[in-house]
């Protein structure tokens, strides 16, 4: 009885341990991710509010990471 008590107890701190929250570019929902902040953390050539200054700075980001294009 004691066993069983204790390993459905271990199980459940198991399962609770695989319950992943939801992730979202942004931190609230009813601002869209391209409006950002503005501080120092910013990349340079990038503009709070400016659609298209943000896909490209996400452009080229994602670009520096592929190894194929660092490689060449």
């Amino acid at each position: 009885m004691r066993l069983a008590l204790v390993g459905s107890l271990v199980a459940a701190s198991l399962l609770v341990g695989c319950n992943e929250s939801g992730m979202s570019a942004s931190k609230r929902p009813d601002v869209a991710p391209y409006m950002g902040a503005d501080n120092g953390f910013m990349a340079k050539g990038w503009k709070p509010g400016d659609q298209a200054s943000w896909s490209a700075e996400i452009t080229k980001r994602n670009q520096s990471q592929s190894e194929y294009s660092r490689i060449k």
